[in-house]
């Protein structure tokens, strides 16, 4: 049986503009278990980056709970809150939100610098190790800007897993990558997912999405729909059967 990953009852977000309130999420009730693979779809306005939001501690609800590792989340100050998205969630975004001035290794190592007693060797170990999960060791010591786009992303998942968080949120991971970079991107994610690693991945696309292994659809702020998809597309196959892009002479 699995065990419970995060759960929320009643969630709801309420923004007030003007005279007028927008209700972004409504009572949302939904289970995760740990090593779940989600794609959360949804068009523009349907909820699902209001939800996103509350999953990953970023924002709070207006009411309703949220309980993540049995942590009542909802009730915790914006300091505790800081530690649990630091402790507890790995973070992938559609810009990378790379530093710039910074080697890869540097960029990974970020999260590791607010963990207590781990020294600085310690912490160049762990993110090594994870640059080299995602088949990125050999350019630890580039530059974002010396690094093509699919790169620097799995720069962004090696540091979102780096600190062994409880699962992965990934916002529009493949946004802004062309679909070869999107294909190779799925597989690592995967491949995470099947050493036991817990992915919610936020996307609009239905390609993206069918690498997952729970679909999710948002409308109106409600779940309209939480279904199994019994046979996920396998990235790495898709990516070996994909030809490869025509080059110049």
């Amino acid at each position: 049986m699995s065990k419970l990953l995060l759960e929320t009852k009643e969630l709801t977000k309420t923004y007030a503009m003007g005279q007028f309130d927008v209700h972004a999420l409504r009572s949302v009730d939904l289970k995760v278990n740990y090593g779940d693979f989600i794609a959360i779809m949804g068009a523009s306005g349907s909820g699902k980056t209001t939800f996103m939001n509350l999953l990953g501690c970023l924002d709070k609800p207006t009411s309703g709970s949220y309980l993540l590792d049995d942590i009542e989340v909802h009730k915790m100050s914006s300091e505790q809150l800081t530690l649990i998205r630091n402790e507890k969630i790995g973070f992938v975004f559609q810009g990378f939100y790379l530093l710039a001035r910074t080697s890869a290794l540097e960029n990974v190592e970020l999260p590791l610098l607010y963990t207590k007693k781990i020294t600085s060797h310690e912490r160049k170990e762990r993110a090594m190790k994870a640059l080299e999960t995602v088949g990125i060791a050999d350019r630890a010591s580039h530059f974002p800007n010396q690094l093509s786009g699919g790169q620097q992303q799995r720069v962004a998942i090696a540091r979102a897993i780096v600190n062994d968080p409880s699962f992965i949120l990934a916002d529009e991971p493949t946004g802004n990558l062309d679909t070869r970079t999107s294909i190779e991107v799925m597989t690592f994610f995967q491949q995470l997912h099947r050493q036991g690693k817990t992915v919610i991945l936020v996307t609009h696309e239905m390609d993206i999405a069918r690498y997952a292994n729970r679909h999710i659809t948002f409308r109106d702020g409600r779940v309209i729909s939480d279904k199994i998809n019994p046979n996920p597309a396998d990235a790495a196959t898709d990516l070996k059967n994909m030809p490869l892009p025509e080059t110049e002479d």
